[in-house]
């Protein structure tokens, strides 16, 4: 084709198209952001804040809150059997491997999730408590609409891709606040350093716990359609922020840009800024649904990722509000009742290769959706 007919071409697409185009190519270079203080609820700081976005397993932090507000209403307990059943024993990594029928507490339940996003626990939780996943599904995107999160839907109580699964990162801030407002019981849950079940052991993949100075908390997420996205919250001296970073192109980078705004939001006074409630949405491309996995799980992006670890394997940050560990991290208990053993696939363990953080301490390859 010569530059002549390709000219004419150009001139025969619609303004319609080529304004879809151009919205399509906007959206790809998106970088949400929020940074939000969760006593005042003013705005420190945001970017693209409206733009729709997959969650990945930051939906469990929905699944998380859908089931506080069951245990408000007198349902069931943190005692209450979870039980796993066919369906939820079919869900696609990352997962615990749980054979049908086998029991947990809620309590054990919702440190799994929270700690290693098993897909098939966070199934097994939803179908125990409404009886169907599309019930307690039905339940989530009722709540969400409740609290105020205008551009949200779920499809899964897990995070899995699919059409009409999205969020945005203003949305999480009011998530991640409300949890931290209406639920304060339940915070340790979203602070956990990792888990055992008596015969394994499974790190937290969120790199600030324990690394930086008043961490304590929320939850991680990764697919490639969404990148490497991160709700987190700190206090220190009386001051409670959250942050939310979405897009992110490696565990190292979401963690530093994490921590930067965190520090950010602990240290300076916000001045004149909106409230949750007062930020009007923006953005020409916020009702298209990002999907970046072109850029998140290319060749090349996988070669600088695995550029930016050591020589042992660990990630490499750069933030300097990140320090090592210098002690071993702490695990609950989460498995099975009854001593029941978890039957696991070879390839689910705890290192898999040899991958460390920074405390050199082994944590798992990413695989969707943590």
């Amino acid at each position: 084709m010569n530059g002549r007919t390709t000219r004419r071409s150009a001139r025969l697409l619609s303004p319609a198209l080529l304004l879809a185009a151009s919205l399509l190519a906007t959206t790809a270079t998106a970088a949400p952001r929020m940074l939000v203080d969760v006593n005042t609820l003013q705005v420190i700081e945001h970017e693209d804040a409206f733009q729709r976005w997959y969650p990945a397993s930051l939906t469990k932090l929905m699944t998380a809150y859908t089931v506080f507000r069951a245990i408000k209403a007198g349902e069931l307990s943190l005692e209450s059997p979870v039980v796993m059943s066919k369906h939820a024993a079919a869900e696609p990594p990352s997962k615990m491997y749980f054979k049908p029928g086998q029991k947990m507490t809620l309590d054990s339940a919702l440190k799994i999730i929270l700690v290693k996003s098993a897909n098939d626990v966070s199934v097994a939780i939803a179908e125990s408590i409404a009886g169907s996943e599309q019930g307690f599904v039905d339940r989530m995107n009722a709540e969400a609409a409740r609290i105020g999160m205008s551009s949200s839907h779920f499809i899964n109580p897990n995070g899995l891709p699919g059409k009409g699964q999205y969020t945005t990162a203003r949305d999480l801030a009011v998530l991640a606040v409300t949890l931290k407002r209406e639920f304060p019981q339940y915070a340790p849950y979203f602070a956990l350093e990792g888990f055992t079940t008596g015969k394994k052991q499974y790190p937290n993949f969120n790199m600030l716990i324990g690394r930086f100075d008043g961490a304590d908390g929320m939850k991680t997420g990764f697919i490639c359609a969404s990148g490497f996205n991160q709700v987190s919250s700190a206090t220190r001296n009386g001051r409670s922020v959250v942050s939310v970073v979405l897009g992110s192109d490696s565990l190292g980078a979401r963690a530093d840009i994490s921590a930067g705004m965190l520090e950010k939001g602990l240290t300076m006074r916000a001045g004149k800024v909106p409230t949750l409630g007062q930020l009007r949405p923006y953005g020409e491309t916020r009702d298209i649904v990002t999907d970046v996995s072109q850029e998140i799980c290319s060749k090349h992006a996988a070669k600088v990722r695995s550029e930016g670890r050591d020589e042992a394997g660990r990630q490499k940050l750069v933030s300097p509000y990140i320090h090592e560990l210098d002690r071993p991290l702490k695990f609950v208990f989460a498995g099975l009742l009854n001593g029941e053993a978890a039957k696991t696939a070879g390839n689910d363990k705890v290192a898999s290769g040899d991958m460390g953080d920074v405390a050199n301490v082994p944590i798992p390859i990413p695989r969707p959706t943590y």
